[in-house]
């Protein structure tokens, strides 16, 4: 028998990711920088680096090139050698038979030649959006023990949130004998985790047929019920996809809580701090006489000179004397000028808040006046602010708003005084 690391990875990460709003309006869903000095493709390859598991491809689509500057040649989770290595697997458009991938399964499918070319007994395939610790190398162990032609990683949630999953009704061995694709009525509340492991020969079988079969929930999943052993592998850590505004704040949330369940340095979670060529050159975080840090992460190359409350900052933050942030998500290189306050907020990179700006104001009432354009991507009172903004001093900005990206320079863009919550600009 061969040992679970001949195992081939394939790494889904061409997702568009829409309900992350402008934080994925220039980079792919996995290359979202998360928890200070991550990217969250860096849980999926960190999880397949520690279970030892050396051979992957990464399938990218959606403005892949942030992804791919960061992946690199995969030196950072050691998969560069004789018998290890990582290829990066665009859509093979303009070939005749060939179009973008229009779903998991067929992006599977488009690969075929590259699952063909790294021989094994198991394929398996995961997707580079969720948070979590996972160890393969078990999960491939159970799928041998059991006999099965698939395995799926699932975990028990919320009956209310099942709909937003793939649901599995399972016997007394863990066999999966039905399947509910997004179910609005469900009748289980185990939920697909998006984590697979195929025999390789059944899954080149499967994905032979019927080309419009695109999505392995939808078709494959039923079809491998009724043709082969199908079980569930079931976990029980943390585990979150951070596809919303919400939950991608929640999690960053959890890192600042030793209770949550979630602990990437733990975890043996690997960033690549070499991939913009400037992390390695951070120097560490400063604090300032007089200066208040409670609850928070702070990351290298960040100057804190005014108070930072719960809340994450990722490397070369400056907070300035009298500035305060609470209940925030601050990416690199973002500066909150003297007297500022940000509050329940997510800024993206190279952000500037001038002095005396407000960004997040308003009580417990106004935090339930959803944004006007995207009600469901911002109802809590998270404002959002895209790369670059540069907020002028004394604005104010209210609850669940949001601020595009700056494509202009500071002088060419008239802010308002005041945006009122709900709003975007």
């Amino acid at each position: 028998m061969r040992e679970a690391k001949d195992a081939l990875v394939l790494l889904l990460a061409g997702g568009v990711g829409s309900r992350l709003n402008i934080l994925v309006g220039h980079r792919a869903k996995p290359a979202v920088p998360f928890g200070g000095l991550y990217r969250i493709i860096d849980f999926s390859l960190s999880n397949v680096m520690n279970s030892g598991l050396t051979r992957v491809g990464v399938l990218t689509q959606y403005k892949p090139l942030s992804l791919m500057r960061h992946i690199r040649t995969g030196e950072a989770w050691d998969f560069t050698g004789r018998t290890r290595g990582i290829k990066i697997l665009p859509p093979r458009t303009g070939e005749k038979d060939s179009d973008w991938y229009k779903g998991t399964a067929d992006a599977i499918r488009q690969n075929i030649d590259f699952i063909r070319g790294n021989q094994s007994e198991q394929v398996v395939i995961l997707s580079g959006d969720h948070i979590y610790q996972m160890d393969f190398d078990d999960m491939i162990a159970y799928h041998r023990e059991k006999n099965a032609g698939v395995t799926i990683g699932m975990m028990v949630v919320p009956k209310s949130e099942i709909h937003q999953f793939g649901a599995g009704i399972v016997d007394d061995e863990n066999r999966i004998v039905d399947w509910e694709e997004k179910p609005e009525e469900p009748r289980t509340n185990l939920a697909s985790m998006g984590i697979y492991v195929f025999d390789t020969e059944y899954l080149l079988k499967a994905l032979s047929g019927d080309r419009e079969e695109v999505d392995f929930g939808m078709h494959i999943i039923p079809r491998a019920i009724e043709e082969k052993q199908v079980y569930a592998y079931p976990f029980y850590g943390y585990w979150r996809d951070v596809g919303t505004i919400q939950s991608y704040w929640d999690a960053n949330m959890d890192i600042l809580h030793a209770d949550s369940g979630i602990s990437p340095e733990e975890w043996g979670i690997r960033p690549n701090t070499e991939a913009d060529g400037r992390a390695m050159d951070r120097a560490p975080a400063r604090f300032a006489e007089g200066c208040t840090v409670q609850s928070s992460m702070i990351s290298s190359g960040s100057i804190i000179e005014g108070t930072v409350l719960n809340s994450v900052l990722s490397p070369g933050v400056i907070v300035r004397k009298g500035a305060v942030v609470r209940d925030s998500v601050i990416l690199e290189d973002s500066v909150i000028e003297a007297g500022a306050r940000v509050d329940l907020s997510v800024c993206d990179k190279q952000v500037h808040i001038g002095e005396g700006a407000v960004v997040g104001y308003g009580d417990e009432e106004a935090k339930s006046i959803s944004n006007r354009e995207y009600p469901t991507h911002l109802y809590s009172g998270i404002t959002l602010l895209g790369k670059g903004a540069a907020i002028p001093a004394e604005m104010r900005i209210g609850r669940n708003c949001i601020i595009r990206p700056d494509e202009k320079s500071r002088e060419e863009r008239v802010f308002p005084a005041e945006l009122e919550h709900g709003g975007i600009f």
